[in-house]
């Protein structure tokens, strides 16, 4: 390893379940054979980072834990059979820190179903700290004329809602509704939807969110909070008062995961991508059945689905509306966001 990589570095770490989250120094990690160390830069903050603190989904967490899994930063170490990366490169860390690239999943693209699949920041340290790991295959690469502090929230909110329009179904000019469309995944979802020319309903509440989506490509806004029939207002809200061609769930309550097979039109396509804790679906059996209805889930990205989101990026069709705040701040973002007090998306800077 070369000279200048320090032997310690700044970086947050939850010692036990449910937090706290403390700013610590701990070792630099040295990147095995098939790996890279990456020079943290910037790390965006997803709720899943605190679903990560809390505990509170099915798989366990490995304990003491660096959470994050949004980090862009410079390549600064390579495993000894490393070859496609170069020292320098600029790099990314996603949710899919690693796969093993052999069983019939990683053969047809699914790599996040591997059942060895290594989760950033979940199972293996992620990037709330200067230097991080990452599998040579499965780290993003990141054009170096993109700026790394914007870039660092299509590391995975960017890849995961482009995933899920993919798997929707829909093509140009038909419509999508984005349940959750304020938020960190929302925002983002809005636009890779304009993108893609999709006509976009967002769903969330509140003023500011309302601003934030319809800056971003919305057409229609549909407040929750103020709606008496949720239903009838989004279905109102298409040109034939039939419901949206997909849903695209990313809210991080249950609610609206019971709702949005009522709305979508016949032969719609509701797609699940949030993970509230806990939570469960449900449809009306005889609306789904005659409706020829279609509901699914979509969890991340593969390598391909990656390139073809960061080149949306790239290109200027995306922009993620965040706030910086220095890693040692951490704690109070996730405050915001158990409060639901955040539009858009917070990224960390590991140099403060």
């Amino acid at each position: 390893m070369s000279q200048d990589i320090p032997e310690k570095q700044w970086a947050m770490v939850i010692e036990k379940t449910g937090g706290p989250v403390d700013y610590k120094q701990i070792p630099v990690p040295k990147p095995g054979p098939d790996e890279v160390l990456v020079n943290i830069k910037y790390s965006g903050v997803c709720h899943t980072d605190l679903h990560a603190v809390n505990g509170d989904w099915p798989i366990p967490t490995k304990l003491p834990l660096v959470g994050g899994h949004e980090g862009a930063g410079v390549v600064v170490a390579l495993g000894d059979l490393v070859k496609d990366v170069q020292v320098g490169d600029h790099a990314g860390i996603k949710w899919l820190n690693g796969s093993c690239l052999s069983c019939s999943f990683c053969q047809q693209g699914d790599e996040p179903l591997c059942p060895s699949a290594l989760l950033s920041g979940y199972t293996v340290d992620g990037t709330f700290q200067q230097y991080a790991i990452g599998k040579a295959a499965h780290v993003a690469r990141i054009p170096p004329e993109v700026p790394l502090d914007a870039v660092a929230p299509v590391l995975c909110a960017g890849i995961t809602v482009y995933k899920g329009l993919k798997e929707s179904g829909v093509v140009p000019g038909q419509t999508v509704a984005i349940v959750g469309a304020g938020g960190g995944l929302g925002t983002l979802a809005c636009q890779y939807a304009k993108a893609m020319g999709l006509r976009v309903i967002a769903i969330d509440a509140g003023e500011e969110k309302e601003k934030v989506v319809k800056e971003l490509g919305a057409e229609t806004f549909c407040d929750f909070s103020k709606s008496k029939d949720l239903v009838k207002d989004v279905q109102n809200a298409t040109e034939d008062g039939t419901g949206p061609h997909a849903v695209l769930l990313v809210a991080v309550n249950e609610k609206p995961f019971q709702q949005a097979a009522e709305y979508v039109r016949p032969r719609g396509t509701v797609v699940a991508i949030g993970l509230p804790a806990g939570a469960t679906l449900s449809a009306p059996v005889f609306g789904t059945v005659i409706g020829m209805k279609t509901i699914k889930g979509s969890y991340v990205g593969n390598r391909k689905d990656t390139r073809e989101a960061l080149d949306f990026f790239k290109r200027g069709l995306i922009k993620c509306p965040f706030k910086t705040v220095g890693m040692s701040e951490l704690q109070k973002v996730y405050d915001l966001m158990q409060e639901g007090k955040i539009a858009g998306r917070y990224v960390v800077d590991t140099s403060r």
